[in-house]
Parts: structure tokens; C-alpha cells; sequence
């Protein structure tokens, strides 16, 4: 009899540590893949939000931020989020200043379509965002193109390195204000698919996730070659900030942390509707 072809989906990620990590054990060929194949889509957070805002990817990574837009074609996946705990983006500059010095200055930001950039409207909201690619805001800070910057991924460990300085963490903001996690990026999964593959594909990712919990070494250094450099202590401490036990399941808190985060966000105007949460749950072990 012959073989059947594997169904394809594409799937977007991150070239980042704690997606990689995530995607281990897919990318190395140790979990059962059961009739699908993935075709990877490597690309920063906001080149993936601008695709799946056009419906191009199966599944994705996205800013917890653009999920509003996106709610009419894709489900969320319950497994795979990136979730700060009292941490979060960060807003550095030169110089000390008060979050309230900022308004009404030039911040660099990574993408207007990303939970940091949803976060830092809702905390200072009359700055003037200059967007960027992320790697390039501390450089932007340095050479005083503007008056500070917003930095997500491994530069919230790295920043005091280039002289940098503090002036709001935004997780730190959220959870005082909230008292609830931080729910900054998610996956979704294209409804078109039909449930049975969706449910098929949310299985493959929590069993690479748990894969890579059991197997940490391994996966510890294969995310490293996304690291840009990172030192190992750094590597492990920033892929333990955002992999971790909220990878697995999408909390009560963490789904109620997302209805305040857009609620919020509705009331003044960031975002055109607060999104029903609709989540796909991985197949039963």
C-alpha cells in the first residue's frame, strides 16, 4: 500500500531562545510528528504578526497584543505561550528619568503590533514610538536618535552591559497594577484547518516543550545558537523567565490577566474589539 503524503502547515517561530527551545525536540526529530509535517517560518515577532494578521500561517507565535485582530481566523493554543511573572519589556535609557519625563518623547519601539509596545501605551501613554527591529533599540538609545527604548528578548538581561539604565520594567508595572501574570506572546492556530488537525499540531508543540524540559541540556544548547551571543547563565535564566510551567496550559490567571489585558486596552482605544478567548487544547496523554 502505498505511503500517505504528511498534511504540510506552516508554522511561524521566533529566531529567539525560548522559541527554540520550545521546538527542539521537532526540529531534532524526537517527537512522533503523526501524519503532519511542519514547514518552519523563522522570523522576528512582528514580521509574524504582520503574517498572520494576513492569514499566511498555519500556526504561529504572536504578540499576545494582536490576538484581537486575529480571533475571527485563528484559535489560541493552549500550550507554547510566553508568560512573565513580575517581569517583562523593559524601557531603558541614557539617563535616569521618570516614566512621566517620557511623554511626549521619541521611544524606540519593536513593533507597534507587540504586547510590549500595548504595555508601554497603556503605562506612558503620549510617548512617540519609533519603530524598529528590536535588536537595533539599544544601539538607536546609544547614539541619541531617540530619548529611550523599549527592548524585549535576551537585552532585558543585557542592557546595563552598554551603559544603559533602567526606567520602567513593564511586567513589574503590570503586576502591581493587576496582581495577575503577564501574558506577552501566544501561538494560534488557523481554524481553517478543522479542529482534529489543529488539536493534532497543539499536541506535537506541548510534547516538544515537555520533550525539552526532560532533555534540558540538549535543548539549553541547541537554543543557544539563537542567542546572539548570550553567555549560557544568561541563556538558561532568561529561557526559564518565559518557558515554564504557563507553557503548558493557559492558566485561569493568565486567561484573565489576557480579558483585562484587552479590556483595558478597548477602553482607550488601542484595539477595536475585546476578543471572546477561544483555545484549542492539545490531544489527552
Amino acid at each position: 500500500m502505498p505511503k500517505t503524503s504528511p498534511h504540510v502547515i506552516t508554522v511561524g517561530h521566533t529566531p529567539d531562545m525560548d522559541d527554540a527551545f520550545m521546538f527542539y525536540a521537532i526540529a531534532s526529530g524526537a517527537v512522533p510528528m503523526n501524519g503532519l509535517r511542519f514547514e518552519h517560518v523563522v522570523e522576528d515577532i512582528q514580521a509574524l504578526n504582520q503574517r498572520a494578521l494576513s492569514a499566511e500561517l498555519d500556526m504561529t507565535a504572536i504578540s499576545a497584543a494582536s490576538y484581537p485582530t486575529l480571533a475571527r481566523d485563528y484559535w489560541i493554543v493552549s500550550v507554547g505561550s510566553s508568560v512573565g511573572q513580575g517581569y517583562g519589556p523593559l524601557v531603558i535609557s541614557k539617563q535616569a528619568h521618570s516614566p512621566k519625563e517620557l511623554e511626549g518623547r521619541r521611544v524606540a519601539v519593536p513593533g507597534v503590533h507587540t504586547t510590549a509596545f500595548l504595555l508601554l501605551k497603556l503605562a506612558i501613554p503620549n510617548i512617540i514610538p519609533v519603530e524598529m527591529r528590536f535588536e537595533q533599540v539599544p544601539q538607536a538609545v546609544l547614539n541619541g536618535e531617540v530619548e529611550a527604548g523599549l527592548v524585549i528578548h535576551e537585552w532585558q538581561l543585557t542592557y546595563r552591559d552598554a551603559g544603559l539604565l533602567p526606567i520602567l520594567d513593564l511586567g513589574i508595572w503590570w503586576q502591581q497594577q493587576m496582581k495577575l501574570p503577564l501574558p506577552l506572546g501566544l501561538n494560534v492556530v488557523k481554524k481553517s484547518l478543522g479542529r482534529d488537525t489543529a488539536k493534532q499540531a497543539a499536541t506535537i508543540l506541548r510534547d516538544s516543550i515537555l520533550y525539552a524540559f526532560a532533555h534540558q541540556d540538549d535543548a539549553l544548547a541547541y537554543a543557544m545558537r539563537y542567542g546572539r551571543g548570550t553567555d549560557p547563565t544568561r541563556s538558561r535564566q532568561f529561557i526559564g523567565m518565559y518557558v515554564n510551567e504557563e507553557s503548558l496550559t493557559l492558566s485561569k490567571p493568565c486567561r484573565e490577566a489576557l480579558r483585562l489585558l484587552y479590556r483595558q486596552a478597548h477602553d482607550v482605544g488601542l484595539i477595536p474589539r475585546v476578543p471572546r478567548l477561544s483555545v484549542i487544547e492539545p490531544l489527552k496523554t
